[in-house]
């Protein structure tokens, strides 16, 4: 598996960070988590076309996880992609598909796609869900961000696994469905003196690291206020694993 780091801002504009996108790349298919702002601009500077993506998975329906889907299903039509354009599937929390028509119904015609090339799935947000595809399985935990926030957990047929938080605060579940993880891709919004219940401090984050004992930490939704602070000392007061600060384009290898 290869993950690229499409965006590792947040929906604050920043001349060197995207907002939040991950692109998956295992079993030769194309797989997001979240679909920021200026991801597909994001993702042709890696070759990777919006028609090749296979899946999309969303952690949950803010506008800096989410507003590229109106450009994707707007260049989807596009008469000479439609022509070619294989099936995708747009996959999040339950309250998907009403999201998908409240967009449809304010830009009308021009985010409606055929019925053969578009599946919404659904995932429970009341409990762990599971998806099987070719030579991985994504898992789906709950968390507490909103009410329809979902982390991720990628694992391949192999074993190799990558957990991806999406927005969260300090929480017991991320850190049992996080265990053991070859790749554990953390939110890291503020520096302890603005911390907040909704999202994570280098200092948490490396917490819910060291006690989930994840082989690698990339922490990625890094506000300017964050920036500017000692993110690796703070994450060292729990974890001594390796420790990656993510950026835009950043291309790792699991398994």
């Amino acid at each position: 598996m290869k993950i690229v780091i499409v965006g590792s801002g947040t929906g604050v504009p920043l001349s060197d960070r995207g907002s939040p996108c991950l692109l998956l790349m295992a079993s030769g298919e194309y797989t997001l988590f979240d679909l920021g702002p200026g991801s597909l601009r994001q993702l042709l500077r890696i070759g990777i076309a919006h028609q090749r993506i296979d899946r999309v998975f969303f952690t949950h329906f803010h506008p800096d996880h989410t507003a590229d889907l109106v450009h994707l299903l707007f260049a989807t039509r596009n008469p000479r992609v439609l022509e070619a354009r294989k099936p995708f599937l747009l996959s999040g929390a339950r309250g998907l598909s009403e999201f998908l028509k409240k967009l449809q119904k304010a830009y009308g015609k021009w985010l409606r796609l055929p019925d053969r090339l578009v599946e919404v799935d659904e995932l429970e947000i009341a409990k762990p869900d599971r998806r099987d595809f070719k030579g991985f399985s994504v898992f789906s935990q709950p968390l507490r961000h909103t009410s329809n926030s979902l982390a991720y957990r990628v694992e391949q047929d192999s074993g190799a696994s990558i957990v991806y938080s999406g927005d969260t605060g300090y929480s017991e579940e991320l850190i049992e469905f996080a265990k053991y993880a070859d790749l554990l891709i953390l939110e890291c919004s503020f520096p302890e003196q603005y911390k907040v219940d909704s999202h994570l401090t280098p200092a948490l984050a490396g917490r819910i690291a060291a006690k989930a004992k994840a082989k690698k930490l990339l922490l990625v939704h890094l506000y300017p206020e964050v920036l500017g602070s000692d993110i690796p000392g703070q994450c060292r007061l729990s974890y001594d694993g390796e420790l990656l600060i993510g950026r835009d384009l950043l291309q790792l290898e699991v398994g």
